[in-house]
């Protein structure tokens, strides 16, 4: 009986075994129905950082949604990836993908922890975490669970170790925005992996369980204690010596923070422009995961010397027309670092600081500056404290009787150290007045530096590429050009005599005048651009009718169409100052055109080129040795725009602007120049745009809402001091290389006034550039104008007004 007993309860259990068996087997093979393909491993690209270089190589700014830096398992350190196993997985190289001797031990633990309100442990492999990780969510279920233990299972089948342990390192999340252990490395201590102290590996190894809960600014104690528990685990599984352990937890967290993205002083403008420019031709997807490796055309020193000129020119003009106040007014109760660290200063503005003033008296203010901040964002406990002198506010003192007339108690305002002065400051304010600088290489288009307003952190407007604006008489060189091209020569007599303009349809009659408001009579070419003369220049567009001049335009890249109307011929349709740099480049280069960039190369995450600029071919540059053949010969499939002879003859003639036109401040550069200034209706804009023979800037000024900057506010007066500023900076190592005339052409000497031919020497007696099969007329006359017979009217070249028949002029 015991024993039929027995057998009984035998084959009841095993019919019971075999029925939850195959409950089980229909449960899990459920599950594994829908399970992804580990294969998607193999083919993973995960989302990687596009990073942004200097044409130096000097890493400028990063885009990313994970901050990611992707290396391969033979660039991670063995103490990092030693670090990782001993807090996470020490049998990884050993089990399958599931760690049962972890389970179980865990599952013990887990027990008693209930019992005693204790802390439970996971059991997860490194296998696991990839495999949710990469091919599962994030949900605490048990179906969640086995489909993670059969998915590691097959991953360990189909991939080694070391593959497994790569794409886990680089998948990761370890706090501060930062995806797997390169990213991580850069964003706590600011350098390489390879750099990482035993104790900052284990750090970094300390973070997977939960970065929020071990933050080292938060939380240091628990992140110290949860470090030297992985220090302990790598000692206990042979990683690290006791003594190297015990020397690793004596030292502090150590954590230096890295920027939220890499930044070259005063590029903010320029790396925003490219960003935009990479979103438009990849889009979002590609530039925030792709991986992208792009080399820019930006000179970091020359962009340096462009802000600080734009800078300087900003607030020497803003200062002029005396203070408006302070930025804030905030009361002072109790600790004043905690008033003023209330108020968010311009944090791409280095030079200055945020201030309160704590006292005025006749002498000047007393001020506290604001405080800095940790790696949480606290304010710090430091107090600075420093004077503002009346002597160094005087341009705020103007019209005001004494400093407190000017600053009181509360004022929040913005201060730089005085120079040579401890402790003394000079106040400022953000100018009201906007402006942009662009720095091109004529020859190829690259955009060496570009600066678009005064403060990108007040304002992402870039007004270099995005502002439309009207050029005035910058635009006057594209209509000289066009008429040198067609027939004049630089001592051709326009005829400077008033003018009437009947627009048509009920319109108005339109007088155009010169910015003296007088009219100088018969003048050449060359004066006509020197001095600027609006009504010369409106003769000559309407001579050679204005489609012509709007074909120039596009030639040049300044406009796409430009409106047919003799008021764009003194520059009333708007541009970009971009175009406008680009557009004076042709006359730099000889004629060539010029398609401004700045992007040099972009490369895919493989490093395969997928974009230049240079598109130039190179024929012989790719052999493999010297064998005495001759250089290599670049091919310049650039188009010809222009005549280079008539691109010299309007250099030499804007060389005359500069010497003795509207910008003589530019001579103060002490190097070839040739530029020309301009100005809008009202003194709304203000442009200078010059070149050397190998360096074009462009520099414009303008309230961001268009309004008068005031009477006598001119290119000249106001724009091209700026640029004067940087050609100095910029050229001041550069030999004085003259521009570089074309073969053929001829230099005779010739009156400046009449354009006529006279002897080498003499008042008013200059050399001037000619083509081949012209020169100076052997008779003083007026192009276009005739008498009653249809004959070339003559004139005495003393006479103050030519003599004219019927209208005159040129039409």
């Amino acid at each position: 009986m015991f024993l039929r007993l027995i057998g009984y309860i035998f084959g009841i259990g095993a019919v019971f075994f075999l029925v939850v068996a195959a409950g089980l087997a229909w449960y899990v093979s459920g599950l594994t129905g829908g399970l992804p393909s580990v294969e998607v491993l193999a083919k993973y690209e995960p989302p990687v950082t596009t990073r942004i270089h200097a044409a130096d190589g000097q890493l400028v700014a990063e885009y990313a949604r994970e901050r990611r830096l992707y290396l391969p398992i033979q660039a991670i350190p063995d103490r990092v990836k030693a670090a990782f196993i001993s807090a996470e997985d020490k049998n990884f190289y050993e089990h399958s993908g599931l760690d049962y001797q972890g389970i179980l031990r865990a599952g013990l633990q887990n027990i008693s922890a209930l019992s005693s309100n204790g802390r439970m442990i996971g059991a997860s492999t490194i296998t696991q975490q990839v495999a949710k990780n990469f091919l599962l969510t994030n949900e605490r279920t048990l179906d969640r669970k086995i489909k993670e233990a059969i998915l590691s299972l097959r991953i360990e089948q189909a991939n080694s170790k070391d593959k497994i342990l790569e794409l886990y390192l680089n998948e990761i999340f370890l706090g501060l925005g930062s995806y797997g252990v390169a990213a991580a490395s850069l964003a706590y201590f600011d350098k390489s992996v390879h750099e990482l102290t035993l104790a900052e590996s284990a750090y970094l190894a300390a973070l997977p369980k939960g970065p929020n809960n071990y933050n080292p600014f938060r939380y240091p104690d628990r992140a110290i204690e949860r470090r030297n528990w992985v220090i302990d685990r790598m000692v206990e599984n042979g990683y690290a010596t006791k003594d190297e352990g015990e020397a690793a937890k004596a030292q502090p967290l150590g954590v230096k923070t890295r920027r939220a993205s890499p930044h070259i002083f005063a590029a903010d403008y320029y790396v925003e422009e490219v960003r935009r420019q990479l979103m438009q031709i990849y889009g979002e997807k590609s530039l925030y995961e792709g991986g992208l490796s792009v080399r820019t055309s930006l000179d970091p020193g020359m962009q340096v010397m462009a802000r600080q000129s734009l800078m300087n020119g900003l607030v020497s003009f803003d200062e002029e027309r005396g203070w408006r106040g302070p930025v804030k007014n905030v009361p002072i109760e109790g600790d004043w670092g905690v008033a003023v660290g209330s108020v968010p200063a311009l944090a791409d503005i280095y030079e200055w600081r945020l201030a309160i003033v704590t006292a005025v008296n006749k002498d000047g203010a007393e001020i506290g500056l604001q405080p800095g901040r940790d790696g949480a964002g606290n304010l710090l406990s430091d107090r600075e404290t420093g004077t503002i002198p009346a002597s160094e506010m005087g341009w705020a003192l103007r019209g005001k009787k004494s400093v407190p007339g000017v600053l009181n108690v509360g004022d929040v305002v913005y201060v730089e150290p005085a120079d040579g002065k401890p402790d003394a400051y000079r106040l400022h304010q953000v100018p009201a007045i906007e402006g942009a600088m662009v720095v091109m290489d004529p020859h190829t288009g690259r955009v060496l530096a570009m600066d678009g307003g005064f403060s990108y952190a007040e304002s992402e407007f870039n007004r270099a590429t995005q502002a439309m604006r009207q050029p005035g008489s910058s635009f006057k060189p594209f209509v000289y050009a066009a008429a040198l091209d067609n027939g004049y020569t630089p001592s051709s007599v326009v005829m400077d005599a008033p003018i009437e303009i009947d627009p048509g349809f009920g319109q108005p009659i339109w007088r155009p005048e010169n910015y003296a408001q007088k009219f100088y009579g018969p003048s050449t070419l060359r004066t006509g651009i020197e001095q600027s003369r609006n009504v010369m220049t409106v003769r000559l567009a309407q001579d050679m009718g204005m489609p012509l001049v709007a074909e120039y335009a596009k030639r040049f890249g300044v406009y796409d169409n430009l409106g047919p109307f003799l008021p764009n011929a003194l520059g009333a349709s708007e541009t970009t100052v971009l175009r406008m740099v680009s557009g004076y480049a042709v006359f730099a280069n000889g004629g060539r055109q010029v398609r401004p960039t700045l992007i040099d190369r972009i490369q895919d995450r493989f490093g395969k080129t997928i974009y230049k600029h240079e598109d130039r071919v190179c024929e012989g540059c790719d052999a493999d040795a010297w064998h005495n053949q001759d250089e290599p010969a670049i091919t310049d499939n650039r188009e010809q725009v222009l005549d280079p002879m008539t691109a010299y003859q309007i250099t030499s003639m804007m060389e005359g602007v500069v010497q003795r036109g509207t910008a003589t401040v530019v001579k103060e550069v002490g190097k070839p120049i040739a530029g020309k200034t301009g100005t809008s209706n009202d003194y709304k804009d203000a442009w200078f745009i010059g070149y050397s023979p190998d360096l074009v800037v462009g520099v414009f000024l303008g309230y961001d809402t268009p309004r008068s900057m005031g009477r006598g506010e001119t290119g000249g007066q106001a724009a091209a001091p700026i640029a004067a500023e940087f050609l100095k900076l910029a050229l001041a190592d550069k030999p004085a290389i003259p521009f570089r005339m074309p073969e053929g052409m001829t230099l005779i000497p010739i009156d400046r006034k009449t354009g006529m031919r006279a002897s080498a020497e003499g008042p008013g007696v200059i050399l001037e550039a000619f083509k081949p099969g012209t020169g100076p007329p052997d008779t003083y006359s007026i192009i276009g104008q005739t008498d009653a017979n249809g004959q070339p009217l003559s004139v005495s070249p003393e006479s103050d007004r030519a003599v004219m028949s019927g209208t005159g002029g040129l039409y």
